[in-house]
């Protein structure tokens, strides 16, 4: 069993599809990632599961893997996690991360409701989504994802996969931003609605697996003098942000599905 916790899940995975099926019934979603490098025992380790349910979980996963081998099963009933247990305790510089994720969530999940009653002939359609894409890159990725890649992320180990897993994650999702934003200039109504959703399914599950896994792992990490430096640091780093473009921000968020219900007002009344 050594060989595979010190193997690709991936590799596992492909050669054992029922590790990844056990996997996701501990909320443990290996198998949609994009990478699958970590190795097994990283993964185990980074989702901190309590030690009845991870015993459990390892029993499950080399029985899949060895299912002639005699091996004894741990005490108890195999239960697995299908969401975190309890409310997650931060610390205040990774809640203020969690906050922030909570205002982005606002405009995630309003897109699709926006796409149904999109008019790309409309003026104020169209100054919706350019105030959506200056709220994704202004507030969603230089104000937070910022902090997270300059500041956050110097408190762990940047070469560890799940880091990288998140790195590319914010890489696509400037990718989908600039397809948006040039779609809009050509009225392409299917592309702006194609990347704008890929966009939201991509940050909703990012958002996730920071909230419930990444976050969680970082703070178990960190000393009392480091959480000191951290919130010292991300203050040092909003100070450095125009506030105007920030207050502006959460604006939009705050008023976008107003905005969203005053169009479709418009757009009734003109039949």
């Amino acid at each position: 069993m050594e060989k595979y916790l010190n193997a690709p899940i991936k590799e596992i995975i492909t050669k054992f599809p029922e590790v990844g099926r056990i996997l996701e019934e501990y909320s443990i979603g290996c198998v949609p990632c994009t990478l699958g490098s970590c190795f097994l025992k990283d993964i185990v380790a980074i989702h901190n599961l309590p030690a009845d349910q991870e015993a459990q979980l390892m029993y499950r996963i080399e029985k899949a893997i060895y299912p002639d081998r005699d091996i004894k099963k741990p005490e108890g009933k195999a239960m697995a996690r299908k969401a975190p247990v309890g409310k997650i305790q931060y610390s205040p510089p990774i809640k203020r991360l969690v906050d922030e994720h909570a205002l982005i969530k606002r405009w995630l999940e309003l897109i699709p409701e926006f796409l149904e009653k999109i008019d790309i002939e409309s003026e104020a359609c169209r100054q919706l989504v350019l105030d959506g894409l200056d709220f994704i890159r202004s507030y969603a990725d230089k104000f937070h994802h910022a902090k997270e890649e300059d500041i956050l992320f110097g408190y762990t180990d940047k070469n560890l996969d799940i880091i990288k897993t998140i790195l590319q994650d914010h890489e696509a999702a400037r990718s989908h931003v600039k397809a948006v934003s040039e779609a809009l200039k050509s009225k392409d109504r299917k592309a702006i609605a194609e990347h704008l959703s890929a966009y939201r399914d991509l940050l909703t599950e990012h958002i996730k697996k920071e909230d419930e896994i990444l976050y969680p792992w970082i703070d178990r990490g960190l000393s009392t003098r480091q959480v000191g430096e951290l919130f010292a640091k991300f203050n040092e780093a909003e100070e450095r942000m125009d506030k105007e473009v920030v207050d502006r921000c959460e604006k939009f968020a705050l008023e976008a599905m107003g905005r969203i219900q005053k169009m479709e007002r418009k757009k009734e009344e003109v039949k």
